[in-house]
């Protein structure tokens, strides 16, 4: 059979691709190099023609050039080759329809394998120009310390959030949670801190957040410069707090002497500032406000020197009357049994002078030195008779009145006669009288000076006793 199909179909593959052995070369091909030939330029027309035509096909327009394969010796371009009766044409046709590209390949299949890698890439730009547009990048400073970072957060709340920054109800955020963010903005975090301020003597619970000692005094707008401070203003405040203790200068005036002295200070007490005054206490010298006090702005404090003695003085002490009932003594008639004595008390007193000025004595103790004794009275209450006989007659107001001017408690000058009529105390008793006439009744006293009249007229009563007849 002959070769002229393999030779043409060789003429369309590759001559390295017949067996392991030496490449197949036929012999027109001797010295053609298949490396060397010129290779053409992918659709340039007439360079391949049309691929998917059938190689049988009238050659026109898209038919192969002559040059495009090389020829056989003795043939021409077009004709079948010497003894091959028409086969090529054959073979042609069966060449043509093993070389007949795939779908895909060449033209359409590098299109078709474009276009997707086209679109992964403009995907991929307008996500790049998407990330790129929400990367922010933003300074944080959490508790004054700055850090820069980048962050896809919208606003303040999603970048704490993201930076697993907790607030607490005292913390502040600047800008406030839910600003929105942009690139190169600041967001600064402030740390509440506790702080016990006692200022001036007042106890104060009060959340800060600044660093320090003296940025929490320039918050709360205390004047530091000549003030006591318990820490150094430099001191950090830590996330714990801290107890600070503030007194401010103040002026304070201290009157001393007759001498006013006006200082500045910072003393915890008013006792500090008087001697930062220059003033000493001795012994019971004090001040008008206490000594521990806190002194106040504008404040006066006056030194007051006290010299103090002690004297002792006897005082009586009272004793009681105790009063009992007694028949056999006319009533409205009244008899000391037993006569009372008052008790004696040593009674201790302090005196002292406050700036010269003598001040009411002060008791300071007292010692019982005698207990007083009860008197004990007698009170009667036998009725009175109404008359006695031979004066009821007589005109015995008259003589009473000429007596002791009608006075009932009347006692002459030497004390010897007493009562309405003048009548002395052992006439008094002999009649049935008790104690003292001056002491008993109106009634009772008339009735004595009728009996005495019975016994012995009105020589009883030399200078009044004619009043009775009057």
């Amino acid at each position: 059979m002959s070769k002229s199909q393999y030779e043409t179909y060789e003429a369309y593959g590759t001559f390295e691709a017949h067996g392991p052995g030496p490449a197949y070369r036929p012999p027109q091909y001797a010295g053609f190099d298949v490396h060397s030939a010129q290779t053409l330029a992918y659709g340039m027309p007439g360079a391949y023609g049309d691929t998917d035509r059938p190689a049988h096909e009238a050659p026109g327009s898209a038919q192969a050039p002559a040059a495009a394969l090389p020829q056989q010796p003795g043939s021409r371009a077009g004709e079948d080759a010497p003894g091959t009766g028409g086969t090529r044409a054959a073979t042609g046709r069966r060449g043509a329809r093993r070389r007949r590209p795939r779908s895909g390949e060449r033209a359409d299949g590098t299109v078709r394998r474009l276009l997707p890698q086209a679109l992964v890439v403009a995907f991929l730009a307008g996500g790049t120009a998407a990330f790129v547009a929400k990367d922010k990048a933003v300074e944080l400073t959490v508790d004054g310390k700055p850090r820069t970072l980048h962050t896809f957060a919208d606003d303040v709340t999603e970048l704490l959030a993201q930076e697993s920054v907790a607030l607490g109800a005292h913390d502040v955020v600047e800008p406030a949670p839910g600003t929105r963010l942009a690139s190169g903005d600041e967001v600064s975090v402030h740390y509440g801190r506790p702080l016990r301020l006692t200022l001036d003597g007042h106890r104060h619970e009060v959340w800060t957040t600044a660093h320090t000692v003296q940025e929490a005094l320039r918050e709360f707008g205390v004047r530091a410069e000549g003030a006591y401070l318990s820490t150094s203003r430099s001191l950090p405040i830590g996330r714990h707090g801290l107890s600070l203790d503030v007194r401010t200068e103040r002026t304070v005036t201290v009157m001393a002497d007759g001498r006013a002295r006006t200082i500045r200070t910072n003393a915890a007490t008013v006792g500090e500032a008087v001697e930062e005054a220059g003033i000493t206490l001795h012994g019971q010298d004090t001040t008008s406000v206490p000594g521990d006090s806190f002194p106040r702005d504008g404040q006066t404090v006056t030194v007051l020197r006290i010299r103090g003695s002690k004297e002792v003085r006897e005082e009586a002490i009272p004793y009681k009357v105790q009063r009992v009932e007694d028949s056999s003594l006319f009533r409205g008639t009244e008899v000391v049994e037993r006569a009372g004595r008052p008790g004696l008390r040593r009674v201790t007193y302090a005196l002292r002078t406050v700036n010269g000025v003598r001040q009411k004595p002060r008791r300071t103790d007292a010692q019982v030195v005698r207990e007083p004794r009860s008197e004990v009275v007698k009170v009667g209450t036998r009725p009175l008779p109404t008359s006695v006989h031979g004066t009821d007659g007589l005109n015995w107001h008259a003589l009473a009145a000429c007596e002791s001017g009608g006075r009932t408690n009347a006692v002459d000058p030497s004390g010897t006669y007493g009562g309405l009529y003048q009548l002395d105390s052992p006439t008094w008793r002999g009649l049935g009288g008790s104690g003292r006439p001056q002491d008993a009744s109106e009634q009772e006293q008339t009735l004595r000076a009728k009996k005495l009249y019975v016994r012995r007229g009105a020589n009883p009563w030399p200078h009044c006793g004619a009043r009775l007849h009057g």
